[in-house]
C-alpha cells in the first residue's frame, strides 16, 4: 500500500474539523448553513484553515463587541491570514491595504502597532470579521458566494441586542454587507477601502481611529488603545 501523502494538503486533510465558538453557537447560521458549508470544506486546503476559521468570534462574545470593521475574505497567501478581517500572522510583511491602515491610524493618532498581527484589537472588543471566513490558495474571493454571508448580519445583529456599536465599514462591499443593520444610537463611519486603487478617494483623512474612541469616551467606555500588542 502507497504511504499517504505528505506536505501542507495532507496536513490539511487530516486536521479536525473546526470547532463553532460555543457564546456564537445559537446563530440560526450553525443550525441552517453550517453543515453543508462544513461538508464542503472538508478534506480540502483552505484557508485560514480549521483552527483558526471563526478567530473572530473566538476573541470576544456577543457582549463583548464594541467595533465592528468587516473585511472580504482572508489573504489567499498561505501562511498570510490568521482569521481576523485584515490581520496578518505575526512576522508577515503587512500587506498595501493594511499598511494604509497603520498609516491612516498614525496620522489620525500617532498609534504605531508592533505588528500586522490585530489579535490586540479583537482583545478590546473589535470584531474583525470577514464576509467570507475561507478562499482557497492563491484565488481572493474564491469562497465569497458558498454561504458565509449569512453569518456576518447574525453575528452583528446578535451583538447588537447588547449594546449601541461602532461600525467601520471600509469600501462598498462591506458598506452593503451591512445594510439596514445600523441603527440610531450606533455610530457609522463610512469611507472608501483602504486598498491602493482607492485609499486616497477617501479613506486617508477619515480618521477613524480618533472618531471610535471619541464615540466610545461619551459613552463612559474606555478608548480602544489601537497600538497594543497582539499578546
Amino acid at each position: 500500500m502507497a504511504p499517504a501523502p505528505a506536505g501542507p494538503a495532507a496536513a490539511q486533510t487530516a486536521a479536525p474539523a473546526p470547532t463553532v465558538p460555543p457564546a456564537w453557537a445559537h446563530l440560526p447560521f450553525f443550525a441552517a448553513q453550517w453543515p453543508r458549508l462544513r461538508e464542503r470544506l472538508a478534506g480540502a486546503l483552505w484557508l485560514p484553515g480549521p483552527a483558526r476559521v471563526f478567530a473572530a468570534l473566538e476573541a470576544l462574545p456577543p457582549g463583548g463587541v464594541r467595533v465592528v470593521i468587516l473585511g472580504q475574505d482572508p489573504y489567499p497567501t498561505p501562511g498570510h491570514a490568521n482569521g481576523l478581517a485584515f490581520s496578518v500572522s505575526a512576522g508577515v510583511p503587512l500587506p498595501r491595504s493594511l499598511a494604509n491602515i497603520f498609516a491612516e491610524l498614525a496620522a489620525d493618532t500617532g498609534a504605531r502597532p508592533p505588528d500586522g498581527d490585530l489579535t490586540g484589537w479583537a482583545r478590546q472588543g473589535v470584531l474583525l470579521l470577514n464576509t467570507a471566513l475561507s478562499t482557497l490558495p492563491g484565488q481572493a474571493g474564491a469562497h465569497a458566494r458558498i454561504g458565509w454571508d449569512a453569518l456576518a448580519r447574525q453575528a452583528i445583529a446578535e451583538a447588537q441586542r447588547h449594546r449601541p456599536l461602532a461600525f467601520v465599514l471600509w469600501g462598498a462591499h462591506a458598506q452593503k454587507a451591512v445594510a439596514g443593520l445600523p441603527r440610531p444610537e450606533d455610530l457609522v463611519i463610512a469611507s472608501a477601502h483602504p486598498s491602493p486603487l482607492s485609499a486616497r478617494r477617501g479613506f486617508f483623512g477619515s480618521r477613524p481611529f480618533s472618531r471610535v474612541n471619541a464615540w466610545l469616551a461619551a459613552r463612559g467606555e474606555r478608548p480602544v488603545d489601537w497600538a497594543a500588542p497582539p499578546g
